[in-house]
């Protein structure tokens, strides 16, 4: 079953109530999403280490029930 982008956006905002998310759906399919998302719990934190904080919003629903997801983070200007 598909996810939805609010859905995503969600957990998103659930795990870092500061985030900016953007999410787009990119094929269609609710399975194929790009999202950027902007955090001050990002500064000073690695490209990996930042979406790693992403990964754990999503609670274990990407590779599965999320497919795919491109992401594009960072802190805040």
């Amino acid at each position: 079953m598909p996810m939805d982008a609010s859905e995503i956006e969600g957990l998103i905002k659930a795990a870092l109530p500061d985030a900016r998310v953007d999410i787009r759906d990119l094929a269609g399919d609710g399975d194929h999403y790009s999202a950027t998302v902007v955090s001050e719990a990002f500064r000073g934190k690695s490209r990996v280490q930042q979406h790693q904080l992403v990964y754990q919003a999503l609670k274990g629903n990407m590779g599965g029930t999320l497919h795919a997801l491109a992401l594009q983070t960072s802190a805040p200007d």
